[in-house]
């Protein structure tokens, strides 16, 4: 187990194993008093060496008492110094992660990351710091009689032997079934998150279906593995119970041939019973030991996404946006989802993307504000690569509104604020310029009311001028709207056609996409997109004059 001598651990681990040396050297008390007391306080009847005994023998338990919880508290402090150092790095690339294309493909690390922090400050963790001090029992054992040594000793051999079986047997088994879990719980996630859809349109007993489908490879994962485990165990347990009657019949033979007193016959027997006992335990527990070691190798081997070479810090920029043939998406025989779209926008300049479906538009928005990286060509930001931007220093300078809006349980300041410190001057400019203040003033606690999980306290129309006045918050000098009216009445389009017209009259760069011809009013100009190739390019009017009036050709340009 080296992860537990990684360097943020490596402290805490040695205090921990300190801690386990003078407890198990404490543990070995009980069994030396009763020694004492048969051999000396019955052969003499001396009270006051029982006194004394027991003296010794109460000071040794409160001595272990301390170092037993000593031992747990170092463990859970590695815990925290785990949650402290992998917790925020594991979260801050699963987005990284799941923005990217193809996504989430690292979705059970949080669950490895709190698999390993409770594994931590679990009892199953004792076992490792208590059987490396097996051979002092041992040794104690053979100081008895050496007779009672070797047979403890082949004792442990075989459990240990027992322990490198069990390893080898089914640690694939293991790993399937952490797999099987795993695709289990996303398919759950998955039902979850879009449970209306499953309610509304009668496919719970499908969904029930499928994922009984799904579950049965876990079941039988478990099954498979339990027909090992089981038997093992059950091995274990029971060869654990016959070397007590081992050890103590070899102790009653010698005790009858007067090479052993009747108190070290039993002292030798409850060592040995309590030396093997962290290894039965490592046995029975070896699940949660695999677990946790794959859950390590699975997080040290992720990248750090915060660890990038220090860039210079660019000026704020003006909002000229240059996209130079850009390619994106090429997979094996594939062809591209957006091929060599080329264009510029100059600041205070604003750009309609219309197309079918599927076309590529909100593709192009997320290589536009650098959440995907262009196969081939580049999308600048007033010169740079928006690749050299950093990322927190980018967006900053950025808005966007996504198709589906996702708020977060808080309140309405948080999420304009995007979940920083709220500036309350530049919340409340943010949702004035979206048009989202005085519906924010009548929400029950104005802008400190709780939007719940998702943003499920208000409405679909409420959440997108929200989500809107998220996008403006701290005048960003590039703004991407997608489908920025798909939940509006006539007095939200209003309010976004007002909003998009500040955008514009204080020099920030806008692309919209849409499919409403109405959405496209407040543009200069139109850019035609049809799989992932800009077919069409130019003023607004010409291009809605072109498009607009051939009903047939609405499906085909703008889509439905």
């Amino acid at each position: 187990m080296r992860w537990l001598f990684s360097p943020a651990l490596r402290p805490l681990t040695v205090l921990a194993g300190l801690a386990s040396l003078v407890l198990n050297l404490t543990l070995l008390v009980p069994s030396l008093y009763m020694l004492q007391v048969y051999d000396r306080v019955f052969a003499s009847g001396s009270l006051e060496t029982l006194v004394m005994l027991t003296l010794v023998a109460a000071l040794s338990l409160v001595l272990m008492y301390f170092m037993d919880t000593s031992r747990a508290a170092a463990l859970a402090a590695a815990g925290r110094a785990f949650e402290r150092r992998l917790g925020p790095r594991t979260i801050d690339l699963l987005i990284h992660d799941a923005s990217r294309f193809g996504g989430a493909r690292r979705a059970s690390l949080a669950r490895d990351a709190g698999l390993l922090r409770n594994f931590l400050t679990g009892n199953g963790i004792f076992a490792l710091f208590d059987a490396p001090w097996l051979p002092v029992y041992l040794v104690v054992i053979y100081l008895f009689h050496p007779m009672m040594g070797l047979a403890a000793t082949a004792c442990a051999l075989i459990l240990f032997t027992l322990v490198y079986l069990n390893e080898r047997l089914t640690k694939a088994l293991t790993e399937e079934t952490l797999r099987k879990s795993t695709e289990a719980t996303r398919f759950i996630d998955a039902a979850t998150r879009n449970a209306e859809v499953v309610t509304g349109m009668g496919m719970v007993p499908a969904v029930v279906a499928r994922w009984q489908q799904i579950n049965q490879g876990l079941v039988d994962a478990n099954r498979r593995l339990g027909a090992l485990t089981i038997p093992i165990g059950g091995f274990v347990r029971a060869f654990r119970a016959s070397t007590q009657v081992v050890i103590l019949g070899i102790g009653a033979w010698l005790v009858v041939e007067q090479h052993l007193s009747p108190g070290v016959m039993i002292a030798g027997t409850i060592l040995l019973s309590r030396a093997l006992q962290p290894v039965e335990l490592l046995i029975t527990g070896w699940k949660a030991l695999i677990e946790a070691r794959a859950a390590w190798r699975r997080l040290s081997e992720m990248p750090d996404p915060r660890a990038q070479p220090v860039r210079v810090e660019l000026p704020a920029p003006l909002g000229r946006l240059e996209v130079e043939r850009v390619v994106f998406g090429a997979v094996a025989q594939r062809p591209p989802i957006i091929r060599g779209v080329s264009f510029t926008l100059r600041p205070g300049e604003t750009l309609g993307l219309i197309g079918p479906s599927a076309s590529g538009k909100t593709t192009l928005a997320r290589l536009l504000l650098g959440i995907w990286t262009p196969s081939t060509g580049s999308v600048r930001l007033d010169g740079a690569d928006i690749a050299q931007w950093e990322r927190s220093a980018l967006g900053r300078q950025v808005g966007y509104l996504p198709q589906d809006i996702e708020l977060f349980a808080g309140s309405v300041a948080d999420n304009i604020a995007r979940m920083q410190a709220p500036d309350s001057a530049a919340v409340v400019l943010a949702a004035q310029q979206a048009g989202a203040h005085e519906l924010i003033l009548r929400l029950p606690q104005g802008y400190e009311t709780s939007l719940g999980e998702a943003g499920s306290a208000i409405s679909g129309g409420q959440r997108q001028l929200i989500g809107l006045a998220r996008a403006l918050y701290g005048e960003p000098r590039l703004v991407v709207l997608d489908e920025p009216n798909a939940s509006l009445d006539r007095d939200g389009e209003a309010a976004l056609a007002a909003a998009v017209a500040g955008l514009k009259a204080r020099g920030c760069t806008v692309v919209v996409i849409g499919h409403r011809p109405s959405t496209m009013q407040m543009v200069d100009t139109i850019g035609v997109l049809v799989e992932g190739v800009l077919k069409d390019y130019g003023p607004a009017e010409g291009i809605l004059d072109k498009y607009s009036p051939r009903p047939t050709a609405v499906p085909k340009a703008l889509g439905t």
